[in-house]
């Protein structure tokens, strides 16, 4: 599986942002898949997990409510809504597809990555 991520930019706090990750080479619709991010300087972190058909979403605390990850199988791809922006969440945001590992906030979990996107929140 090829992911292709877009959508990033720079923005002022409290803006809007949707990430896009476009996958080709394989279906996704019956892979579990997320987004991590990783700052400068800091460890690539845990941002959001959707199951294979959206029924369930996780997220980390720090985007709880702010970010919405769902997905659309039929355009085999994954999506990323976030609000309220904040100068914390600058970072570069890559999109993964699930190898069925139990714990979806580890990278280890995640099989196929995205180059990234860089998103950055001005204050």
């Amino acid at each position: 599986v090829q992911l292709q991520a877009s959508g990033g930019g720079l923005v002022q706090a409290g803006d809007s942002l949707k990430l896009s990750c476009a996958a080709s080479g394989r279906p996704i619709s019956n892979y579990d898949m997320g987004w991590f991010r990783q700052a400068p300087g800091n460890e690539r972190d845990f941002v959001a997990h959707i199951n294979w058909n959206g029924g369930r979403t996780y997220y980390a605390d720090s985007v709880k409510g702010r970010f919405t990850i769902f997905r659309d199988n039929a355009k085999n791809t994954l999506y990323l809504q976030m609000n309220s922006l904040e100068p914390e969440d600058t970072a570069v945001y890559y999109c993964a597809v699930s190898g069925g590992g139990t714990y979806y906030q580890q990278g280890a979990s995640y099989d196929y990555w995205g180059q990234g996107t860089q998103v950055t929140v001005s204050s």
